[in-house]
C-alpha cells in the first residue's frame, strides 16, 4: 500500500491529492517502483478523516491513476504482466507477475479490514469477485513456475491473512498463550482470507520450492513459518516463508537478496532508518 496519511504534509487520507502526491513519489523513485494496495488506499476510506470516502470509488479511482500501461511506476520500469490481460479478470489491472534471477514474483490484491469482506452488501459482492480474481492469478502463477522450473516463487501483497486461523488449538497455545501471553479464540471465524489459504497451502505442497509471503498489514517485523499442513493444523510445510516487514512507528525496511546457490534462495536483511530510530 501506499500509506495516504501524513501528518507532516498535512494531506487529507484518501483525497485526491494526497493520492496525486503518492503517485508523483512513486514516479521519482530510481528502481522500478510496483504497488500492491492496501486498507488505507481504499478499503478504510469510509473511516478518514476530515472527509469520509466510498472506498468502491476510491478503489477505482486508484486502478487509474496507478495502474496504466505493462510497465511499472518509477525512473526505471519493467515490463509486467498484469491479470487484466485476460478479459475475464480486465477489472484487475493490479494484480501483476513478472521474474528476474530465475524467482518468479506476483502480486496479489488483497487487504486489511479483512478483505473488505463484511462491511456492506457492496463490499461482499466486491470482495468475491476479487477473491475469485485472486485464486485464479495464483494457481495460474504456481502452474507458471513449475513449467518455467522457477527456482522460487515471491507473493507480495498488502494483508496479514491470519495463519493462525488454520492452527490447531495445541500449535495456538504454544505461539499465542504461552509465547504472547494472548488467549486464542475458542471457534474458528470465518474471514476474507479462508479460500486463499487453503489454495496456498496446496499450491505451496505441490511446488515444492522456496514460497515467500510478503506482507504488511499488522506492522510487525518477523520471519517465520506459519503455514501448516491441514487438516490437523499442527505441522509447519517447511517451502513456506512469511516475510512482516516493518510498520508505522517502525519505519524501516527489509532488503530480499536472491542468493540462487542458496537452497532458501533468499536472503532477508534488516535495514534500520537512522533518522526514524526510537530517540
Amino acid at each position: 500500500g501506499i500509506a495516504w496519511k501524513s501528518k507532516k504534509q498535512g494531506l487529507p487520507p484518501c483525497s485526491d491529492e494526497v493520492m496525486k502526491d503518492r503517485l508523483k513519489l512513486a514516479q521519482a523513485s530510481k528502481h522500478p517502483y510496483i504497488l500492491t494496495p492496501g486498507d488505507n488506499d481504499w478499503t478504510d476510506c469510509h473511516r478518514s478523516k476530515p472527509e469520509k470516502y466510498d472506498p468502491l470509488e476510491r478503489l477505482s479511482k486508484l486502478r487509474k491513476m496507478f495502474f496504466k500501461g505493462d510497465s511499472s511506476l518509477g525512473k526505471r520500469s519493467i515490463k509486467l504482466t498484469r491479470q487484466s490481460n485476460n478479459k475475464e479478470y480486465a477489472s484487475y489491472r493490479e494484480n501483476v507477475r513478472w521474474t528476474y534471477a530465475d524467482v518468479m514474483f506476483v502480486t496479489l490484491h488483497m487487504t486489511g479490514s479483512n478483505n473488505n469482506l463484511g462491511r456492506t452488501p457492496e463490499g461482499d459482492e466486491e470482495f468475491e469477485q476479487r477473491n475469485a480474481a485472486n485464486v485464479a492469478w495464483l494457481e495460474e502463477t504456481f502452474a507458471l513456475a513449475k513449467k518455467n522450473a522457477n527456482k522460487a516463487i515471491m507473493i507480495l501483497s498488502q494483508a496479514n491473512p491470519f495463519f493462525e486461523n488454520t492452527w490447531s488449538n495445541k500449535l495456538k497455545g504454544r505461539y499465542l498463550l504461552k509465547g504472547l501471553g494472548v488467549k486464542a479464540p475458542k471457534e474458528k471465524k470465518e474471514t476474507g482470507f479462508d479460500e486463499f489459504l487453503e489454495v496456498l497451502e496446496q499450491q505451496t505442497l505441490g511446488f515444492g520450492k522456496p514460497v515467500i509471503y510478503v506482507h504488511g498489514d499488522t506492522h510487525t517485523f518477523r520471519i517465520d513459518k506459519p503455514l501448516v499442513r491441514s487438516p490437523n493444523g499442527k505441522r509447519m510445510i517447511e517451502n513456506f516463508t512469511r516475510v512482516e516487514t516493518f510498520g508505522f512507528p517502525n519505519t524501516h525496511w527489509i532488503r530480499a537478496t536472491i542468493e540462487p546457490k542458496n537452497p532458501n534462495v533468499f536472503r532477508f536483511q534488516q535495514e534500520i532508518v537512522e533518522s526514524n530510530r526510537v530517540r
